[in-house]
């Protein structure tokens, strides 16, 4: 008798689930591509955040660049964090190092001004440091750029699904 009980629980749990793919094409024959395609993001205020805009731009667009008629906003906030993970050099005079990169961002529909979505991502990359001076700006400046990107692919997923729910 536990026995049944417990599987026409899960099967009534199963019941409620709805699963769709995240790029079909909507009743309205629009595509979660197509929907996404047409955003406007903020203005950078750093090369970080540039890279994570030129990214995300390139990413939603599939490289058409900026949408003319936006139907959606993002506005974003990337900060960068530097932190050496070892105290003491390791090997070849090189600290490990790591880069970590957080974005604030709101995802809004234009047409009502509604809030699809709000959150923060973080995106790591890590690093070796060098005791040369130039080596090292341009070891956390790649640190920087991977971890850029990485963070757009976090953000323009967030997107796809914030779109698709519509």
């Amino acid at each position: 008798m536990g026995r049944t009980a417990s599987i026409a629980a899960v099967l009534v749990a199963l019941a409620g689930c709805q699963v769709k793919p995240l790029y079909a094409v909507s009743p309205a024959g629009t595509s979660t591509g197509q929907q996404i395609a047409s955003i406007e993001f903020s203005q950078a205020d750093d090369r970080i955040e540039q890279v994570v805009r030129n990214e995300l731009i390139f990413l939603t667009s599939g490289g058409a660049g900026e949408s003319k008629n936006p139907a959606y906003k993002l506005t974003m906030n990337v900060t960068s964090f530097r932190q050496n993970v070892l105290d003491e050099q390791v090997t070849n005079n090189l600290i490990p190092g790591r880069v970590t990169l957080t974005a604030d961002y709101a995802f809004t529909r234009l047409s009502d001004g509604k809030v699809l979505r709000t959150a923060q991502r973080r995106s790591t990359a890590l690093l070796d440091v060098s005791a040369q001076e130039f080596a090292e700006m341009r070891a956390y400046r790649d640190a920087e750029s991977r971890a850029a990107k990485q963070l757009a692919e976090f953000i323009r997923g967030d997107i796809a699904t914030a779109v698709g729910r519509q």
